[in-house]
């Protein structure tokens, strides 16, 4: 089996210890999947643009995307680092638990974010009428739309990843669905 290493400061190119130097100073240490990406001098610092760009989603709305997609795509790092992330963004414990199931019905905008979310990525982009209609009578609009796609892909990006390398997951475990619902 191959066995994937995340690298140290002094494994990566000039440019991408500068951006270790800044996420250490930000978070107060760089996550193992920001630092799998410094195995390549241009993807780490290419992917933080994409996760950092504007967005007409709110932080919250962009976490029930990164939320739904992780579980979906079955990555425990990402599913770990969005429970914490979600809960900095106002979601309680069983909030983020209903939606990684692909629901939100504590509050109709965010369920229909979620529903969507889910038929997108479960259907390849062909979202049912149904979850798109939900979705637009909820409010959202075409530019949400295409920013909640662009998240969907930030976030297969990382899920891949990490589906890949399997490397440590250095945030608090988030429960397993399957133990939660049992």
């Amino acid at each position: 089996m191959a066995k994937f290493n995340v690298p140290s400061r002094g494994e990566v190119s000039a440019s991408n210890q500068t951006i270790f130097d800044n996420l250490e100073k930000g978070l107060g240490f760089v996550p193992n999947l920001y630092a799998y990406y410094a195995k390549n001098d241009t993807a780490l610092a290419d992917y933080l643009a994409l996760q950092n760009r504007k967005s007409t989603l709110s932080a919250k709305e962009r976490e029930i995307v990164n939320l739904v997609v992780s579980e979906y795509n079955g990555c425990r790092y990402c599913q770990s680092a969005h429970t914490l992330i979600g809960k900095m963004n106002g979601l309680s414990e069983d909030q983020v638990l209903e939606v990684r199931g692909g629901t939100a019905t504590f509050n109709e905008k965010l369920h229909a974010l979620a529903v969507f979310t889910l038929s997108t990525i479960s259907n390849r982009g062909r979202a049912t009428e149904e979850a798109k209609n939900l979705f637009f009578e909820a409010g959202y609009t075409e530019a949400n739309m295409i920013d909640v796609v662009i998240v969907i892909g930030d976030k297969v990006i990382s899920n891949f990843i990490h589906n890949l390398a399997s490397f440590e997951i250095d945030f608090p475990l988030a429960p397993a669905l399957e133990s939660v619902n049992a």
